[in-house]
């Protein structure tokens, strides 16, 4: 079996998204919504969008951090990072609440590159969660996070809301100064 993943040569850089990048990142999130309904049930509303009704709470809200990924001069997606767990209910554990890069950067070492400048702006413990039927996704997390600790974790299973969940649990270390 041959690996189609190759490694960008573009330069990969995750900026803190300011609140008038409110509008772009809600663009973005509607594609990412349009790929993520293929898992779990998303209804259009009246306007032809998904929506995000709690898109304004990353700069509301401590503990929130809104980023936007670029490859080169190109915008390449986005993250959502915010304090606490989701799954397991740590207070002190990072979770990566969304995360998104575009169709046409996947499988370049975008979002490996992208996630990993994520998880150094964060030192502690994370939480990446995964569904159960977004196999291209768990794949990527696991190749992401082992390429990012240069080992293998196997992720635990949980169920919440007849959900079923990967979660990979791990720490981050500072980046290098």
């Amino acid at each position: 079996m041959t690996n189609s993943r190759t490694t960008s040569s573009l330069e990969v850089k995750v900026f803190a998204a300011p609140p008038e990048q409110e509008p772009v990142l809600a663009n973005l999130f509607e594609l990412y919504s349009h790929d993520f309904s293929e898992f779990v049930e998303l209804t259009l509303g009246p306007d032809g969008r998904f929506g995000y009704e709690h898109l304004h709470t990353y700069w509301e809200e401590p503990g929130r951090h809104p980023f936007i990924i670029k490859a080169g001069e190109c915008l390449a997606g986005f993250a959502f990072v915010h304090r606490g767990s989701e799954l397991s209910g740590g207070a002190d554990v990072w979770d990566m609440a969304e995360f998104f890069v575009v169709r046409g950067l996947r499988r370049q070492g975008v979002g490996t590159a992208a996630a990993r400048e994520v998880w150094r702006k964060f030192p502690g413990s994370w939480e990446v969660r995964v569904l159960d039927r977004n196999r291209k996704a768990k794949e990527f997390w696991r190749r992401a996070v082992e390429e990012f600790l240069g080992e293998t974790i196997e992720p635990v299973q949980l169920d919440k809301g007849g959900q079923v969940w990967h979660v990979f649990a791990f720490e981050s270390s500072p980046a290098p100064a």
